[in-house]
């Protein structure tokens, strides 16, 4: 059941009280800039003229300042103003070497923090830091000043017993800390197992942080241990509510008569699914036609908004996940299975509702004409890449995939002529055995099947985000944004140096890009190159600030086709069910949901990334000793990355193991430049290595050359 809408009345009282909470922020501020010296809150209070009656209200002022950074106190318990005494405010970020470094919430340059600093925070708490100078590497160097915020409450390890004493080993090696663990506080836990503690006393100069055991996880090579571990080592939500899974539970087994009427009845179009072999989730269904000398296309992607409403316990779960998590054989879902397999899983032959996005594509490859409506309809079958892929180029397919096939190639064609960057990158799957250990890596071959549900899935795309753009309505646009001027810089200096220039000034334009990549594509150092030219762009994110997107060359672009499995997406979708009842949906802050979808985002890559790492490790210990072939794959000041052909993993070589050299890092030219000998690593160089040393718990491989 949706939460009841506030009235416009208690909107204006809400509005009132927090234009006077900003009010008293600043006059606090004011105040103390003013009296040129700390003042205790008392003080303060008697300057400002509080009542008794705001006092409670007063303090709750001040304690947001501080949480803000804008204020902190001395040790007597006085007050200052941040930005008078060089205090910075930001997240602490840990490094398993023991020092860390403050990331300002302003955005500005990072500050190091040395290990005797870090010993009084752990990795994402926040904190205010004073710069008291700079290190031999000319980095401004911070001394704590106050610990603003704790991010953790909860952290997963490997339980040690040294001496009697037990202790924590954090999985996170950003947070290099053992934990304390009490006798009367380890419950069932026994030395060698991996758990949960909850933290009970937080870490200081003179003391390591305390923990109780709150969940024993098992040992640390049982089957899956490490997917247990990436869930705790992330914060990844991954247990629904009983409220979430109760109003799931609620809903019909199918769809139901009365939920059909005023929808479009496309039951009789021949919709199909296409996905990998492994997908058990199919919000994306496809038909397609000519139409003309063009073509009509339908995509139809699953209703989810029609479910799950804007403030319920579902939704609430959905927006904190923000994403699916997809780890190798587990998935943790954004909604419960009852949804996601079920209700909202276009599975064939079963009558499913859906959101639509109607095209007619001229023989150009253009859309010329595009709607939007709520639909029921039915997938005629669930094909697999590969399938599809064998009957393309056999030349023995139906007439719906030939139609969608010619109309992935207009559409193709279309966005080659309008300069969309086309990096070519290898995927891989690990295919396990019955004991759930990794048999072999191998590539995953892309081919046009693959690219034929991508177009068709980037012109609805587009469409959502045209029709939103043009309606002038808040929404979460999918932004890339144009590359940083110190990044364009250091890449046509890199370019120059081998004859090669970007087109496009100061301001590269994607066509400039696309058509330098058409121009490379067979030099033998086209791997270097197309490194080199992705690393210069930046990441995508999500924002209600219309930037556009660079790397594909698009002015308005929208997440709007995987609502199951992604937040934003379904955001996409009730502002255009919305905007199709002549309404709006603006009930929520846009900006914070950019950030949050954002480093939800992030935070399902990284868990991802971390477990593969762990696999692959897992994998490799049995080669330690054998020789490869490999490319170079990252260059930085204290060594090589490697890439193995045929395993598709990395592991480092060590700058101290390149020779007897000093050897001198150039960070334009990508490359280690030996003083005495000459020798030159360069990125995307060729290299034959040996595997010396797996580390599971740093998820690390040495190599050393062979």
């Amino acid at each position: 059941m949706s939460r009841k809408k506030p009235s416009r009345t208690a909107l204006r009282r809400r509005s009132r009280a927090e234009r006077g909470h900003a009010e008293h922020a600043s006059s606090i501020l004011s105040e103390l800039e003013r009296a040129r010296e700390p003042l205790t809150p008392k003080e303060l209070a008697q300057r400002l003229r509080i009542a008794r009656a705001e006092r409670e209200d007063f303090e709750k002022d001040i304690a947001a300042l501080e949480r803000a950074g804008e204020v902190v106190r001395n040790r007597a318990g006085a007050l200052l103003v941040a930005r008078r005494i060089a205090v910075v405010a930001g997240r602490i970020e840990g490094h398993p070497d023991g020092h860390g470094f403050l990331a300002p919430d302003d955005g500005g340059a990072s500050i190091f923090l040395p290990a005797n600093e870090m010993r009084q925070v752990l990795h994402g708490d926040r904190a205010a830091v004073r710069v008291v100078g700079r290190d031999s590497r000319g980095r401004s160097t911070g001394m704590i000043v106050e610990v603003l915020e704790r991010a953790k409450r909860r952290i997963v390890g490997r339980i040690l017993n040294e001496g009697g004493v037990l202790r924590l080993v954090p999985e996170d090696r950003r947070i290099s800390q053992d934990i304390l663990v009490p006798p009367d506080a380890a419950g069932k836990a026994r030395a060698g197992e991996v758990a949960t503690v909850e933290l009970v006393a937080h870490p200081n100069r003179h003391a390591q942080p305390v923990g109780r055991v709150v969940e024993v996880l098992g040992h640390h090579a049982d089957p899956g241990m490490e997917i247990e571990i990436a869930v705790r080592k992330f914060d990844l939500p991954h247990e629904f509510s009983k409220r979430a899974l109760a109003a799931a539970r609620a809903f019909p087994d199918r769809v139901e008569e009365r939920e059909i009427r005023n929808r479009d009845d496309l039951r009789d179009l021949g919709f199909v699914t296409i996905d990998g072999e492994t997908a058990r989730d199919f919000d994306d269904a496809v038909y397609c036609r000519p139409e003309g000398k063009g073509f009509r296309l339908w995509v139809a992607i699953a209703d989810v908004s029609h479910y799950v409403r804007h403030g319920d316990a579902l939704d609430l779960e959905a927006r904190e996940r923000g994403t699916s998590v997809y780890f190798p054989r587990r998935v943790i879902p954004m909604l419960p299975e009852k949804l996601s397999n079920e209700l909202c899983s276009l599975n064939p032959g079963v009558d499913r509702l859906a959101v639509v996005c109607e095209m007619s594509v001229t023989p150009k490859g253009e859309v010329a004409r595009y709607e939007f409506y709520n639909a029921v309809f039915r997938s005629h079958a669930r094909l697999t890449y590969t399938k599809v892929w064998e009957e393309i180029s056999g030349n023995r397919c139906p007439e719906n995939l030939r139609s969608l096939y010619a109309v992935f190639k207009v559409l193709h064609a279309a966005r080659q002529r309008r300069g969309a960057i086309d990096f070519e990158t290898v995927e891989t799957r690990m295919v396990f055995d019955a004991k759930g250990k990794i048999e072999r890596i191998v590539a995953e071959q892309r081919n046009d099947a693959h690219r034929l549900i991508e177009e068709c899935m980037l012109a609805a795309n587009v469409c959502a985000g045209d029709f939103i753009a043009k309606r002038h309505h808040p929404v979460l646009y999918r932004v890339h944004d144009v590359p940083a001027a110190e990044k364009v810089s250091a890449l046509r200096d890199f370019l120059a140096e081998l004859g090669l220039q970007l087109p496009g000034g100061e301001v590269p334009r994607p066509k400039d890009y696309a058509e330098l990549l058409e121009r490379i594509r067979k030099r033998p150092d086209f791997a270097l190159l197309q490194t080199i030219l992705l690393r210069s762009l930046k990441q995508a994110v999500y924002s209600p600030s219309n930037v556009g997107h660079f790397g594909l060359a698009f002015d308005a672009y929208v997440h709007f086709t995987s609502p199951i499995r992604r937040y934003p997406d379904l955001l996409v979708h009730r502002v255009i069910k919305a905007l199709l009842q002549n309404k709006d949906y603006r009930s929520v802050d846009w900006d914070a949901l950019g950030r949050h979808c954002s480093e939800t985002e992030r935070r399902a890559d990284e868990a991802s990334r971390d477990v593969e790492n762990w696999l692959k490790c897992y994998y490799m210990r049995g080669h330690v000793g054998e020789s490869f072939a490999g490319t170079i794959t990252g260059v930085t000041p204290f060594g090589l990355f490697v890439t193995l052909d045929d395993y598709f993993v990395d592991g480092l070589v060590h700058i101290s193991e390149l020779g007897r050299d000093y050897f001198q890092y150039d960070g334009t030219r990508h490359a280690l430049l030996g003083e005495r000998t000459g020798k030159r690593f360069r990125l995307a160089d060729r290299m034959k290595v040996k595997l010396v040393r797996v580390d599971l718990d740093s998820r690390k491989m040495d190599l050393v050359p062979a």
